[in-house]
């Protein structure tokens, strides 16, 4: 089994790049503590790839992933071709997933959230670094605890969490 140490982040690369390239952001500023290894850093795609290239190399990514985190915007939920299928794999390889809202809801969405994860073990946060962050470094652990507990279902962080961490 490969050692899993990168952070898969999923999304709507037509209308939420700009999300993605802000989590990069923070993880490039030596100013913050952010901790993100990407795993899109990995085995760069070219821009013809047909399909199956594309999916083996997403599920090389995938094995290498300690965790996915699924960016969740206005069209997240009808995207089949490629997003439904890396929560597939995601749900497949038990990988804790990180769901974030980027409507800043701190909870599980029911009107964005894709129905494949609505009702997986999954942390649902709202899109700013420090829960995000907080997320990363908390949610697996807490994946595995729950797994072994046989818990499933949407969880989020209370209000106190967001407090404490000055949201």
């Amino acid at each position: 089994m490969p050692y899993r140490n990168k952070t898969y982040v999923a999304f709507d690369a037509d209308n939420d790049m700009q999300y993605y390239r802000t989590m990069q952001m923070w993880d490039a500023n030596s100013n913050v503590s952010f901790g993100f290894h990407d795993a899109h850093d990995l085995n760069n795609l070219l821009p013809t790839s047909n399909e199956e290239t594309i999916k083996k190399k997403l599920r090389e990514r995938l094995k290498n992933s300690k965790l996915f985190v699924l960016l969740i915007g206005e069209h997240t939920k009808n995207l089949h071709k490629f997003v439904r299928w890396e929560q597939e794999q995601a749900l497949k390889l038990d990988i804790p997933i990180i769901a974030v809202n980027l409507n800043n809801k701190r909870s599980r969405d029911l009107d964005r959230c894709p129905a494949i994860i609505r009702e997986e073990l999954a942390i649902h946060v709202s899109f700013h670094q420090k829960i995000i962050k907080y997320a990363i470094d908390h949610w697996g652990d807490s994946h595995q605890k729950y797994r072994k507990e046989e818990k499933t279902g949407p969880y989020h962080y209370t209000k106190e969490t967001y407090e404490m961490l000055g949201l």
